[in-house]
């Protein structure tokens, strides 16, 4: 049995592989686990390798320190190449107002870490721990231990008392959201139907009837207004047609336009008369239009194709067809000639077919393409994350430089990758399913290392006044600040109830919070809300940890 010891106890690279292994499959068994309707997930992973380091299991520290980092890197940078696409534009208009209400939250919470630590006397080394498991952040956490092991003290503490208010945490903002509901909401508060984006694309047919268009091109029509819009196709004398930027509008003329729904009514006055025939429903058979042209959809899979632009491919006057909508993650964009395709994008082609064939081979149109990920650019950009994290930023008022850190640079790395990575032809497109396991693996090798290393003094700790101590003072953070802010949101910003709860669950990054708002509430407003406002909660969170680390232990 000498053997069987020796994998379990012995240090060694097979051991340390057996023992992590084992910490994860049982975290994320028990997980699936539903406690009153909530099931922590990934995060049981946590509290495995806490059990794990209770009962006295161990690596090696150098393996451990290792596969933590890994997984950590892994974890945000992925992090970053999923929001990446949406990270700026959550800014425009209702965007910015959630953004900066949800900062409201993570400021709030952050005043009430730093107060209490210097009115209990809690160090802020304890302190940046119980803000993170109050606030369910383990990046948030993994950036402050890196900071805390760089400055040469322990970050062990950091982790313990992440450990010990986490629970409450993912509980503590369901028990605020119900607390404002019971006592503050009222019916006008919770909005019962569903509000389609008007930035959208929308399909209308027009007769031309404006006679300051006839006999002008399309070229020339498109530069009288700043309305986007794409011509699909042109009926004339019982013919249909592709109409080229050259092509010249006559009186009568009936023309198939994509735009957006907001600016429809604006082609009303541009062109003249919109019919009242519905072209937005799912079940239209586009082939059944007209026998001369045929739609169909292209996804782009050649990666020659990534990061141009849709004007410079020339399509229209080269093959002859018509790019009317390109649907990216799910959502349709306006085909406009400036629009920046990606790798993934998926085309809605109109022509003949013979040109429709053509076009396919320029685009690729292979799945199996898209479902080979490109690896080399994730540690790429993983290489990038870490050199930015190591470059020390002097601030003035400060005697220590600050880095970003192994959590910091490769989140700002996958964030600008993921946005502008397509403009210089980086490929960086995986499948949602590729990027959800690549993050998977990371959080949950970095869970269990971490939980591994705060397991054996755990118990302990929370039996000891001090871990009482911070169970609630991690749940004051938690509850406080969501209903603050909840009041400040459905009052002053005049949001439904809703969209308040969205942000606030974005805010705190409480993903399982979030699942009981979509339970529990009509429509997507709080699904909506919280991926407005995630991408830079979860930044200012792993920001904001690292700085409260260097101001004030």
């Amino acid at each position: 049995m000498e053997w069987l010891n020796s994998i379990f106890f012995e240090h060694s690279a097979l051991q340390a592989v057996i023992i992590i292994s084992i910490i994860i499959a049982a975290g994320l068994g028990l997980g699936k686990i539903r406690f009153f309707g909530i099931s922590l997930g990934v995060t049981f992973v946590f509290f495995a390798g806490i059990f794990a380091g209770h009962l006295g299991l161990s690596i090696d520290s150098k393996m451990l320190a290792y596969a933590e980092s890994m997984g950590l890197v892994l974890f945000v940078y992925e992090l970053g190449l999923q929001v990446g696409p949406g990270f700026f534009s959550s800014f425009r208009k209702g965007g910015m107002q959630l953004n900066m209400l949800a900062m409201g939250v993570i400021m709030l919470g952050t005043l009430f870490a730093v107060a209490l630590s210097l009115v209990t006397e809690i160090p802020m080394s304890d302190m940046v721990g119980i803000l993170c498991g109050a606030t369910t952040n383990t990046p948030a956490l993994g950036a402050a231990q890196q900071t805390l092991k760089e400055m040469g003290m322990p970050s062990t503490s950091a982790a313990l008392s992440c450990a010990v208010t986490y629970p409450l945490g993912v509980v503590g903002v369901i028990l605020a959201m119900l607390a404002v509901r019971k006592l503050f909401v009222r019916p006008t508060d919770i909005d019962n139907g569903e509000h389609d984006d008007a930035n959208h694309t929308f399909i209308a047919t027009y007769n031309v009837q404006n006679p300051g268009i006839f006999d002008k091109s399309v070229k020339e029509v498109a530069e009288l207004t700043h309305t986007k819009f794409v011509i699909s196709r042109l009926w004339r004398n019982k013919r249909v047609s592709i109409p080229t930027s050259e092509m010249l509008l006559h009186e009568g003329d009936r023309l198939l336009v994509v735009t957006t729904e907001k600016d429809a009514p604006t082609l009303v006055a541009l062109f003249g008369k919109m019919e009242e025939k519905d072209w937005n429903k799912e079940d239209i058979d586009w082939n059944a239009i007209d026998s001369q042209l045929v739609s169909r959809h292209i996804v782009i899979t050649r990666p020659e194709i990534n990061g141009k632009r849709l004007g410079a491919l020339r399509l229209r006057n080269s093959y002859g067809i018509n790019i009317s909508r390109v649907t990216r993650s799910g959502v349709q964009l306006l085909a406009t000639p400036r629009l920046i395709l990606q790798m993934g994008d998926r085309l809605t082609v109109v022509g003949e077919d013979k040109a429709i064939e053509n076009i396919e081979k320029l685009l690729g149109n292979t799945s199996k393409t898209l479902n080979e990920p490109n690896l080399a650019a994730i540690f790429i950009g993983m290489v990038l994350g870490l050199v930015l994290g190591s470059i020390p930023i002097v601030i003035p008022g400060m005697s220590t430089p600050v880095k970003l850190g192994l959590a910091g640079g490769p989140i700002i790395v996958g964030i600008l990758i993921g946005c502008f990575g397509p403009r210089f032809h980086l490929v960086t497109y995986t499948t949602r399913s590729a990027n959800l396991m690549l993050r998977g693996i990371g959080l949950s090798l970095y869970l269990a290392c971490l939980g591994l290393d705060a397991g054996a003094h755990f118990f302990e700790t929370v039996m000891r006044p001090e871990g009482l101590a911070w169970i609630a003072l991690g749940f004051a953070i938690t509850f406080l600040p969501v209903v603050i802010m909840a009041l400040v949101a459905m009052r002053s910003a005049k949001l439904d109830f809703g969209s308040a709860c969205g942000m606030l669950c974005g805010s705190m990054a409480n993903p399982m919070a979030l699942n009981y708002a979509n339970d529990t509430l009509p429509g997507d407003n709080p699904a909506v809300s919280y991926a407005t406002v995630y991408p830079l909660s979860m930044f200012c969170r792993v920001i904001i940890a690292q700085i409260m680390v260097m101001l004030f232990v």
